[in-house]
């Protein structure tokens, strides 16, 4: 897809991989509805890129997307680009997951993304295609300890998002799923970690150096562009296994 002049919803716009995204997208020409629950922050970004529209929802509360797909599209008369960015973190054991708090997160890691997907769809069909850019993690490519929450959410986003790519093609509508590494941004912070979860003691000097959210953004960017089926954000990723840190 060529960016320029295509009308883009970024989710989680507010911060992060989401911002990076939103920001690159307007350089390269696109009109993007900037999507979080802050809309404070969302009217300042705004301001900053032209043609933005800065629209609230909680990407978490089925109705919310709804209701933001459907300004959206009244705004611009048009929707050719989805950002699936909004997510949390849940680290915790298998053994002492908390069910509640793994709802939560499905609703707003899985269902979200689904829900605007949905919204979507019928929209890019009838204008004859799209593009459709989940943001997974490279955490759904390993089996981690004390990552099972996050990780397996993450893993049913790439599963919807790969049948979605089958479903769809024959529309014009590209799908596709991105695998960011670490990343330096406030997802850590914002990470809900269980009580049971020994604190890190090992040695980071073996890890490779976290990626800027920008560094992601260009990943993101790439996907679209080529409308390939997965994107990592390095190329030794796609060797990451269940033995791989």
């Amino acid at each position: 897809m060529d960016i320029e002049g295509k009308v883009a919803i970024v989710t989680g716009a507010s911060s992060g991989i989401g911002l990076a995204t939103a920001r690159l997208l307007a350089e390269r020409g696109a009109k993007v509805a900037l999507v979080a629950r802050s809309l404070d922050k969302l009217k300042a970004l705004s301001l900053q890129l032209p043609d933005s529209l800065a629209t609230a929802a909680d990407m978490s509360v089925e109705s919310d997307v709804r209701a933001m797909v459907r300004r959206v599209e009244a705004h611009y008369a048009r929707i050719d680009l989805l950002v699936n960015c909004a997510g949390q973190g849940y680290d915790a054991p298998v053994e002492h997951t908390n069910l509640e708090q793994f709802r939560r997160l499905f609703e707003l890691d899985v269902v979200g993304p689904l829900v605007a997907m949905q919204s979507v769809i019928p929209i890019m069909r009838r204008q004859g295609g799209g593009a459709i850019v989940n943001v997974s993690s490279g955490t759904s490519l390993m089996h981690l300890p004390y990552m099972s929450p996050y990780s397996s959410l993450k893993r049913a986003l790439n599963g919807i998002t790969l049948a979605a790519r089958e479903e769809l093609k024959d529309d014009g509508i590209a799908v596709s799923v991105v695998y960011p590494y670490i990343t330096a941004t406030d997802f850590e912070q914002n990470t809900v970690v269980d009580s049971h979860v020994p604190q890190w003691e090992g040695d980071s000097e073996g890890l490779r150096p976290p990626d800027s959210a920008e560094h992601v953004a260009e990943r993101i960017l790439d996907v679209i562009e080529s409308g390939e089926a997965e994107q990592f954000a390095h190329d030794w990723m796609k060797r990451l296994g269940p033995s791989e840190a």
